[in-house]
């Protein structure tokens, strides 16, 4: 492996964290939408890390105002790509752009692809609408441990989900279930991951288990991270990464519990790993409290992450390079839950150069792709690298 100005880039993805909307925000529904804006003026952030970084320079926010020195380049991220989930966006910091969106179901899945998919099975289903995962479970989780029917539902998200109690459907059973759904939804049913939502507990007391499995859309080849495998790049994985890039190109990967476990995990992989990308999804701020319109929640987890920062820099070289980016918007202030169509944020920091500078709006998340694979003097078909700029 031959290597640009950085030998290891450490790659950390928070999720839904938006910071205001895109021009396109009406047509998704989402006027209004800013993730990061609203919380601060809801319950203001106390952020000195990241606004040390630059946040505040990327957007003035309420008690985080720009810095005249800040120590990374920032910017903001448009999403080039038509639609705002986590696939789409992932997808796109790699290269992919999208001609059309995954297709979503908020009424439910058609009766013609849910009797295939019982037959196939050989087991009937519940649910079949649109809800929150946990609110679904508590709803119908007492009528599958009756009758084995495995609970079908979808979200904002292009996702084909099934939920099942472990003690009624064993783990191997679910995954096999989810693989029939994945092989079935294909063509104009195509959604972007089919999801095992695994759960154990009695009535009342229903709790989701770390057993969750994605089944995503294979992406096109010649994406970032092949890109990266064929230069011999080792690129380690932490939380849904693996998943969403069905594990290509990757050697190294750990699945995450929470936000903690990802930051601890990140460390971790910075112990192991000397030279390549560590590319991480911290996926709390999304699935815990985005998605359940939980402002404290995000805030606190938006703080949690900024207390973290100095362990992350206390294991960096001056070498190093860390990108900090989102997917796309899930803004808990407002009344839906779904995720928002905004522009993301984008700092990248090097311990052996702090010294700001503006990189401006990017036209689309692969211009942070592209950066990447000219670090390590490959390329990708999509987007303009901002190496020069930060190096």
């Amino acid at each position: 492996m031959s290597t640009g100005e950085f030998p290891r880039v450490t790659w950390i993805v928070l999720d839904s964290v938006g910071i205001g909307e895109m021009p396109d925000a009406a047509a998704y529904g989402d006027s209004g939408s800013d993730t990061l804006g609203n919380i601060a003026r809801k319950r203001p952030l106390n952020l000195p890390n990241l606004a040390r970084l630059g946040l505040g320079n990327i957007k003035p926010l309420t008690n985080i105002q720009p810095t005249d020195r800040p120590y990374a380049a920032f910017g903001r991220c448009a999403l080039a790509s038509p639609g705002k989930d986590t696939t789409t966006g992932h997808w796109e910091m790699a290269g992919i752009h999208l001609a059309k969106p995954f297709p979503l179901y908020p009424n439910g899945f058609p009766p013609e692809v849910m009797r295939e998919f019982e037959r196939k099975i050989g087991r009937g289903t519940l649910g079949n609408y649109a809800a929150s995962g946990t609110e679904i479970v508590k709803e119908l989780g007492e009528e599958h441990m009756r009758t084995g029917k495995p609970i079908v539902y979808t979200s904002a998200d292009s996702v084909f989900q099934v939920a099942a109690h472990e003690e009624v459907i064993p783990l191997w059973e679910l995954y096999k279930i989810c693989e029939t759904a994945r092989e079935m939804l294909r063509g104009p049913f195509e959604v972007g991951r089919v999801i095992a939502r695994p759960f154990i507990g009695s009535p009342g007391h229903f709790t989701r288990t770390p057993n969750r499995h994605d089944y995503a859309v294979p992406p096109p080849k010649g994406m970032l991270l092949d890109r990266l495998e064929a230069a011999a790049v080792r690129i380690f994985s932490i939380g849904k990464i693996f998943d969403v890039f069905l594990g290509r190109g990757i050697q190294d990967h750990e699945k995450t519990k929470n936000n903690a476990d990802g930051m601890a995990k990140t460390l971790g992989a910075l112990d192991e790993l000397d030279c390549g990308l560590i590319f991480v999804n911290l996926v709390d701020f999304d699935q815990l409290y985005g998605h359940r319109n939980d402002v404290e929640g995000y805030a606190r987890a938006l703080e949690e992450f900024d207390v973290w920062l100095p362990s992350l820099y206390a294991k960096l070289s001056n070498d190093d390079l860390v990108i900090l980016t989102a997917d796309h918007g899930c803004d808990p202030t407002t009344p839906s839950t779904d995720h928002s169509r905004e522009y993301v944020p984008l700092l990248a920091y090097r311990p052996r150069n702090k010294e700001g500078v503006d990189l401006g709006l990017r036209s689309t998340l692969s211009d942070i792709g592209q950066t990447v694979a000219l670090n390590f003097n490959t390329k990708i078909s999509e987007g303009a690298s901002f190496l020069e700029a930060i190096a």
